[in-house]
């Protein structure tokens, strides 16, 4: 019988797809294998958090300005310079130092926005604590007594002094009230080895509430320095932060009333610094190194906690009831060197 030909390929076609099939099965122990997969991976996306300065949590507008040091300004706080005060709106963070008879001066921290700074003023030993962990920063001062100025020149800062740079200061009228400086042209004094200065502090996100265990509402807090001329200080809660009032006035820097985001209380023992200034009267010295009570106002909130600091290159932690960091508003922030017990809520 013929065959046809058609017949004899399909028949053996099928024959070689059989064998194929029976040889698969036993390769892959006589169960089907299945196609292969192809998919397609992508790179996790990561983002980073715009850079912020460190003293303030503000965005970076200028990366040069974020890599210079801190400048640290001593500047009178006296009654008498009442009117005369400049720049301190501008500073990331002020201190504020109980010195002789009551009285006030403060410590004034330039970072992220220059400005005329005056009316400076002779440095105490308070400063040297307050300037050590912030990396070797610019010093500006009209002078100090001899044991001060020794000190001073063994201390991890640049000596920007009156003494050191005579023709970089100001003089604006006579007295001890007459010298001021331009922060810009003083930023332009740092050595290589002055790097921009450590986070101080833990800030909330934009928009966050206040979290801290214990934050309560309030009005503000007055704080009375004691002494002769028992300086007066009262902060008022306002929507853009604490306005802040001295001896009953409003606290007038270059014609603005000065509104901090922040303001903390760091409650602080006084002991006897061993100097005198000019008029023989003893020099207080703040113990900012160690440990002690805290008051926190920020987000219209009064944070009370505790201060701590095991030495003079650390940074200052301010922690909660529970023992977290109190997060601050981002923005300008002044610290009270307050005597212990002188403040009161409003």
């Amino acid at each position: 019988m013929a065959v046809n030909r058609r017949t004899v390929i399909a028949v053996t076609t099928a024959v070689v797809l059989l064998a194929g099939l029976v040889a698969a099965l036993v390769l892959s122990g006589g169960q089907p294998t299945a196609a292969p997969i192809t998919t397609t991976t992508q790179a996790p996306v990561t983002t980073t958090a715009p850079p912020v300065f460190p003293l303030t949590g503000l965005p970076v507008g200028d990366a040069t300005v974020a890599g210079r040091p801190a400048l640290v300004v001593k500047v009178d706080n006296s009654g008498k310079a009442s009117d005369r005060l400049a720049g301190l709106g501008a500073a990331d963070v002020v201190f504020v130092e109980g010195v002789e008879g009551g009285a006030t001066r403060l410590a004034a921290v330039f970072h992220s926005t220059d400005s005329d700074v005056g009316p400076v003023r002779s440095a105490r030993t308070t400063d040297l604590d307050l300037t050590a962990n912030l990396n070797r920063p610019l010093f500006a001062y009209s002078g100090a007594n001899e044991g001060v100025l020794e000190r001073i020149r063994g201390a991890n800062l640049v000596d920007l002094g009156f003494d050191t740079r005579p023709g970089d200061y100001q003089v604006r009228g006579s007295g001890v009230l007459r010298f001021y400086i331009d922060t810009a042209a003083f930023f332009g004094f740092a050595p290589p080895e002055a790097g921009p200065p450590p986070s101080l502090f833990t800030f909330r996100g934009e928009g966050q509430a206040v979290t801290s265990a214990g934050a309560e509402d309030t009005a503000g807090v007055a704080i009375a320095y004691g002494g002769q001329a028992n300086t007066q200080v009262r902060y008022d809660v306002v929507p853009e932060g604490w306005a802040r009032n001295q001896d009953g006035s409003v606290y007038i820097a270059s014609g603005a009333q000065v509104v901090p985001a922040n303001v903390i209380l760091q409650f602080s023992e006084y002991r006897d610094s061993g100097f005198v200034d000019v008029v023989g009267s003893p020099s207080p010295e703040a113990v900012t190194v160690g440990e002690g009570e805290a008051w926190v106002l920020t987000g219209g909130k009064l944070v009370r906690g505790r201060w701590s600091r095991p030495d003079p290159a650390s940074v200052t932690a301010y922690t909660d009831s529970a023992g977290a960091p109190i997060a601050l508003t981002p923005g300008r922030t002044w610290i009270e060197l307050a005597p212990i017990g002188s403040a009161t809520p409003l």
